[in-house]
């Protein structure tokens, strides 16, 4: 059986085996001359003779006694390597398995804010018609007709943007170097937070849908009455990507540029960050995602407020 016993001289403990009952040799930690318990008589033996417990053959005694502290420190030292690395691949593999999971939350997340906003902005069109007993128009037009101001400059005072309503001069274009002071401004309201420029950007991601049959026929302004299609089967905003479009510009979506896949939407059609399709606000204040696989004719039913197409998102 193996012995185990402690130097006199310097207090350390040593096991080896049997075999070395009575032999002498150096103390691995303090080199002192040390005999090994056991024995009749005590051998003091050439160097690299003692071995650890459960050796075959002896050893040298006093590399014996070395050996037992080199093997138990190597064994500590193997086993601290093995665990850290055991623990760095099971942790990487851990992160590997999370982080989809993670990123799928963090766009949720991102896609109930964007629904937020468009909630935020359909309830500005409801305020704004209760105020005016009309929705804003598409855009105000200068003298020559040309678009001159947006709809999203309209509804400021209903997003709690009284103050930049205010500092907005209407007598000038939305890019005059004193409208630009109100116009870069950054807001949260008309972006949605998966775009990449969501972050201190003036770019917008809301639009309305324009064009002849639509809610926004040119500077027309409708009321509810004029939706006859019903106010829960209208589009009234959509998400757009790409665009580059300045909050404050009067420019809008055409209704030719609403098609599907959504996912890959660019500057010229409507768009959204989202997996699988975009929201969008309906005129009765509700936000609804829109698949990529919606049928063409429902998308159609959608944009006219009085086709009398049977509409059905579900």
């Amino acid at each position: 059986m193996p012995i185990s016993f402690t130097c006199p001289h310097c207090g350390k403990q040593t096991t080896v085996a049997d075999d070395y009952a009575g032999q002498s040799g150096p103390c691995k930690f303090c080199g002192e001359t040390i005999t090994v318990p056991g024995g009749e008589s005590a051998a003091t033996l050439p160097p690299m003779q003692f071995q650890q417990a459960g050796a075959t053959a002896p050893a040298t005694t006093g590399a014996a006694v070395a050996a037992v502290g080199i093997g138990t420190g190597a064994v500590v030292a193997i086993i601290a390597v093995v665990c850290v690395v055991v623990f760095l691949a099971c942790g990487g593999v851990l992160v590997a398995l999370l982080l989809p999971a993670v990123q799928a939350a963090r766009e949720a997340a991102r896609r109930t804010q964007c629904n937020n906003n468009l909630k935020q902005i359909a309830v500005a069109f409801h305020n704004y018609h209760d105020t005016y007993n009309t929705f804003p128009p598409a855009y105000i037009p200068d003298e020559d007709g040309k678009p001159m101001h947006s709809w999203r400059v309209l509804i400021l005072p209903f997003i709690e943007q009284q103050g930049l309503h205010q500092r907005y001069n209407f007598d000038e274009p939305w890019d005059s170097p004193s409208n630009r002071a109100v116009t870069d401004v950054h807001l949260p309201a008309f972006t949605c937070p998966s775009s990449p420029t969501s972050t201190g950007s003036a770019e917008t991601n809301y639009m309305v849908i324009t064009g002849p049959g639509t809610v926004f026929d040119g500077a027309k302004a409708v009321k509810f009455a004029d939706i006859k299609d019903g106010t829960s089967n209208t589009i009234l905003v959509v998400e757009v990507t790409g665009a580059g479009t300045n909050w404050a510009e009067p420019v809008d979506l055409d209704a030719s540029k609403f098609a599907p896949p959504f996912t890959a939407g660019g500057p010229d059609k409507a768009g959204s960050h989202h997996p699988g399709g975009m929201n969008a606000a309906l005129c009765d204040g509700s936000v609804q995602f829109i698949s990529d696989t919606v049928a063409r004719e429902v998308l159609d039913g959608l944009i006219t407020k009085d086709g009398q197409e049977p509409v059905s998102l579900y």
